[in-house]
């Protein structure tokens, strides 16, 4: 009786681990599915129409963004210039798919601004189809306050990328004779901050640069970044709001 009861005990706690693994089995299948189904891979979206792209994207649960426009002599206006992540990388659905927007060949003249208050300024943009870019303040006492003294892309400039124009306005002279508070360049174009720099009699080192990787696949409700572009300050010495002169010498860390 008792060899019985051990062997009915055996063969019970067998079955039992036999359903255990079964059931562990299917919820590693049913996770395996359950995240791969939840996968997919960005289509390669360059030379696209926008709305061709939003519609692609669409239909594998994608988002699209289109963080910039840019000029372009090889991509036909309204169509995809450049995409973020690049195709065939896996993310997961409702991942937002950053893209930029050709505008077509530079057809507009950049105005020359230098000189003209930051309203005539903004004014004279809009007219010749241009937008306002960044607008960065610098105590001035060489100028009236709202004068800009140095615009980026320059007039007249050709090839240019974007079709907006960042300003240097000079601000009320808050600090000692011959001093300045040191404009925030981030983000903008390594000549443009050279040039307002320089047309205030003060100099710019040799530039560091760097590599910029993109941000490896993480959840799709992760916050947007936006795109570095090669040419771009990512860092500068002083820092934004330091008192400069003349004798100040500036380093920037750029992206390569």
């Amino acid at each position: 009786m008792i060899t019985r009861a051990i062997a009915n005990f055996f063969q019970i706690a067998s079955l039992l681990l036999l359903l255990l693994a079964v059931a562990l089995m299917s919820a590693v299948v049913t996770m395996h599915f359950a995240i791969h189904g939840a996968e997919v891979q960005v289509p390669a979206l360059k030379d696209m129409t926008v709305a061709d792209a939003l519609s692609e994207t669409a239909g594998l649960g994608l988002y699209l963004d289109v963080d910039n426009r840019y000029y372009s002599g090889e991509v036909a206006a309204g169509h995809i210039l450049s995409q973020s992540p690049a195709p065939g990388t896996v993310v997961r659905r409702q991942w937002h798919v950053r893209v930029s927007e050709s505008l077509g060949p530079q057809k507009v003249d950049v105005p020359d601004t230098v000189g003209a208050d930051e309203r005539v300024a903004a004014l004279e943009l809009r007219r010749a189809g241009l937008e306002i870019g960044e607008i960065a303040r610098l105590p001035y006492s060489d100028a009236a306050e709202g004068t800009v003294l140095a615009q980026d892309p320059p007039a007249h400039a050709q090839g240019i990328e974007q079709p907006s124009v960042n300003l240097l306005v000079a601000a009320q002279d808050d600090q000692s004779p011959g001093g300045y508070v040191m404009p925030d360049f981030v983000d903008r174009p390594l000549a443009g901050a050279k040039a307002a720099l320089a047309a205030l009699g003060i100099h710019a080192g040799p530039p560091g640069f760097v590599d910029v990787p993109v941000a490896p696949v993480g959840s799709g409700f992760a916050p947007l970044r936006p795109l570095v572009r090669p040419g771009d300050v990512l860092a500068q010495t002083p820092a934004p709001g330091s008192h400069i002169d003349q004798t100040t010498i500036v380093h920037f860390t750029v992206v390569r």
